[in-house]
């Protein structure tokens, strides 16, 4: 059995495996998303004792949301950890909207959907421009004591943004884009963090397949493919190469494990004491049980050093945290 993580200063505690569910109803992400396939990804997770489930509005525009709580209805609700996200205001053209106000509809509205009567984990998906972050933050307190949420979260803050979030301590875990290629959390953020006993969830571990080893060092992209337009850098035509590269340099370490490249980086971000839950997105139930292999993939202080050096010009620098 996996150890089990507590989220913050919460109550909430989960596997430090989860899933996202970005490609479960997000229709206005992904072209060609089957809903009932989605749903079987949900199922193949919770089956495979996964209890993070990581969803948000924005995933479809609820969509995401109504598949998992249809889901839910044939699952133990108490076993299984539901996070999701709030922020774009389809009254405003999907603008970020942080005010109290809207926040708390958003908390009812994401209930109805889910089906449930309480969320476990919900997120402030991004900052908006004006609105005070510890007043957003108070906003989802009042839910929490009114038994509505369980653990308070912001997504896609700058750490000031944090650090103002946090300014009654009510923050219980931050979501980030963090991962081997994406370092910039490591310089400053995750003091602070560990200094709150705030805990942190990175998306996009994988890098957008990068770390899945599926592209080759002749690949080239450019403007107008979706990568290249996510990620300029390190799917440019210098950074791109460099990736590639390094990523072959870990396959050794893959084969002696006899496993996949991806369970390999998935059991970095495991040992790594600065990430609580990690959650890999998967559009087909077979990505989902091979990345619960993960779990049982144990890298040693010096693999785990190698592949944090495999990646010498990710944003962030190249230091890795202490293996645990």
């Amino acid at each position: 059995m996996a150890k089990t993580v507590t989220i913050g200063k919460s109550d909430v505690t989960s596997m430090p495996l989860g899933l996202g569910t970005n490609k479960v109803g997000g229709h206005n992400l992904f072209p060609d998303l089957d809903d009932k396939q989605g749903a079987e990804v949900v199922r193949t997770a919770l089956d495979n004792g996964i209890q993070m489930l990581d969803t948000a509005f924005r995933y479809g525009n609820g969509r995401s949301e109504e598949i998992i709580g249809q889901v839910l209805k044939d699952y133990d609700r108490h076993q299984v950890v539901l996070a999701t996200k709030a922020s774009h205001d389809p009254a405003q053209n999907m603008a970020h909207n942080n005010r109290p106000e809207f926040l708390k509809k958003a908390v009812d509205d994401a209930l109805l959907r889910l089906q449930t009567d309480y969320i476990d984990v919900f997120y402030i998906h991004f900052p908006d421009e004006d609105t005070p972050k510890y007043e957003a933050v108070g906003a989802l307190e009042e839910a929490r004591e009114a038994g509505k949420i369980r653990a308070i979260g912001v997504s896609n803050f700058s750490l000031d943004q944090i650090k103002e979030a946090n300014q009654d301590g009510y923050v219980d875990i931050v979501e980030g884009k963090y991962s081997l290629i994406h370092r910039n959390p490591e310089a400053e953020e995750f003091a602070y963090l560990k200094a709150n006993h705030i805990s942190f969830v990175p998306y996009e571990p994988l890098a957008l397949g990068l770390l899945t080893g599926k592209y080759q060092a002749d690949q080239v992209f450019q403007k107008g493919d979706w990568q290249f337009d996510h990620d300029p850098v390190n799917f440019g035509p210098e950074r791109f190469k460099k990736n590639v590269a390094a990523i072959d340099q870990i396959r050794p370490i893959a084969q002696a494990h006899h496993t996949s490249l991806v369970d390999v980086f998935l059991a970095w971000y495991l040992a790594n004491p600065n990430v609580s839950v990690v959650i890999p997105g998967a559009r087909k139930p077979e990505q989902v049980v091979q990345n619960i292999k993960a779990l049982d993939v144990r890298l040693s202080p010096a693999e785990y050093q190698t592949i944090a050096n495999a990646f010498p010009e990710a944003a962030g620098g190249s230091d890795a945290p202490a293996y645990v």
